[in-house]
């Protein structure tokens, strides 16, 4: 595991302090140093190196094409941001929320009268769904945030760290 050891350990513990089956897995996992979003492909990338680790399938906001514009308009930002703080009793299994606005989209948004929006993750499904499984594997579901199953939303809080850089493409 090398120089990302202490840090794994850390989130094993946390995972396994909320009662989270780990996969054999988990001690072999690296860190990624990118994460990478292609949203008209629905996936998204861990990269460590300029190579990929993992790639997973992700459902997007409910109006998934363009750049997020503004509060309710459910589209999932584009560009560069960062990982920036983890909530493992949120509403859904774990989230990773992502700097969106930064300084450019708050700078748009009041341009056009209007508030950025915020509150844009990655995470898991609903703790409580409201739909059927099928719904949320084949559907763009949620208000603009990126979700993942819950499996694969294991992989990625475990591979990767505070400030970790997402770029999200078209």
């Amino acid at each position: 595991m090398g120089r990302d050891e202490p840090q794994l350990s850390r989130r094993l513990l946390l995972l396994a302090g909320l009662g989270l089956a780990l996969p054999a897995r988990a001690v072999r996992f690296e860190m990624a140093d990118s994460v990478l979003v292609h949203k008209a492909e629905r996936r998204l990338e861990l990269i460590r190196d300029d190579e990929v680790l993992r790639s997973f399938r992700i459902a997007l906001g409910l109006s998934p094409v363009g750049h997020k514009q503004r509060e309710g308009d459910f589209r999932t930002p584009e560009g560069r941001y960062l990982l920036v703080e983890r909530n493992p009793r949120s509403e859904f299994f774990l989230s990773i929320r992502i700097s969106y606005p930064d300084e450019r989209d708050q700078r748009a948004a009041r341009a056009a009268g209007r508030a950025p929006g915020g509150a844009i993750m990655i995470h898991g499904l609903p703790n409580a769904p409201s739909r059927t499984p099928e719904y949320y594997r084949r559907t763009d579901w949620t208000n603009g945030c990126i979700a993942v199953s819950d499996t694969d939303m294991v992989d990625i809080w475990l591979m990767t760290a505070r400030n970790t850089p997402i770029t999200i493409l078209p």
